[in-house]
């Protein structure tokens, strides 16, 4: 847990995916789209990547991947994300977060 929280602390967006993973794809394009460059971290190329899924889905990320954090904080996975960007609130949290300027 301590890791993802280490990680999630090092930029304004960190987006926790696999790489086969569509619904992932998905995310970071959208966030790509909003002009945002998130850090990616593709737990299926990280060798403590199985350590990490589990300490997502404890935090409540169910599935496990996609698991966007702004400003250090965990949103939630593609639901959620989707959800604040038809809302208009995800632009509100990326401005605050310092990940969009406009």
């Amino acid at each position: 847990m301590d890791r993802i929280v280490k990680i999630a602390s090092q930029k304004a967006v960190v987006i926790f995916s696999k790489s086969s993973c569509c619904m992932c794809h998905a995310i970071k394009r959208l966030f790509y789209e909003q002009g945002v460059s998130p850090a990616i971290h593709e737990l299926d190329e990280d060798s403590r990547g199985r350590e990490m899924e589990w300490a997502l889905m404890r935090l409540g990320c169910n599935p496990s991947v996609p698991a966007v954090f702004i400003g250090g904080k965990f949103v939630g996975s593609s639901n959620t994300v989707m959800t604040l960007h038809l809302n208009g609130t995800l632009k509100k949290m990326l401005r605050e977060a310092g990940a969009l300027w406009l």
